[in-house]
């Protein structure tokens, strides 16, 4: 069977399988700008959030990575990514325009080749853009939260990210 989450109550295809609590988080090259590739296994050792999100332009977009950006400081520990195929000059426009912290926030395209959406079911192929999901992943690479949300305009559930980030 098909997985598809809507926007605005319009169905749309993932491509990709749905990962669970328990999985071994995937690996993923992204670019971190046009020239400088990142692959997510270099995170290893670290907890990590990795928010996705369709477009930083767009106002949920934008309240999640802000929201995330200002929790950095209260989890000391953890590593914060978001995760869009926008491309890096627009990313790194938003984070200066919004003030979002660099230290321990990265945030990463899947523009190039979608690398992160087909390993971690969040492509949405037919618009290019990855659904809203969210993924809090141990030190050892295992995946402790998973969360796609079902709706795109929705926001996730950012206490039960949060209280799993800080169980870490």
């Amino acid at each position: 069977m098909a997985r598809t989450v809507t926007l605005k109550g319009n169905p749309l295809a993932l491509v990709g399988s749905e990962l669970k609590v328990g999985d071994k988080a995937p690996n993923a090259t992204l670019k971190a700008d046009l020239v400088t590739s990142v692959e997510l296994k270099q995170g290893s050792g670290k907890p990590r959030i990795f928010s996705v999100v369709p477009s930083l332009d767009t106002p949920v977009c934008s309240a999640q990575t802000k929201r995330f950006g200002d929790e950095v400081a209260k989890l000391p520990k953890v590593h914060f990514y978001t995760i869009s195929c926008d491309l890096p000059p627009a990313q790194k426009r938003f984070c200066g325009a919004e003030a979002i912290p660099t230290e321990r926030f990265h945030v990463l395209s899947d523009h190039k080749d979608a690398a992160f959406g087909r390993a971690y079911g969040t492509l949405v192929e037919d618009l290019r853009i990855e659904c809203r999901a969210v993924f809090v992943v141990d030190q050892n690479d295992v995946i402790r939260y998973a969360e796609y949300v079902p709706e795109i305009a929705s926001h996730p559930n950012y206490d039960a990210v949060l209280a799993c980030a800080r169980s870490l």
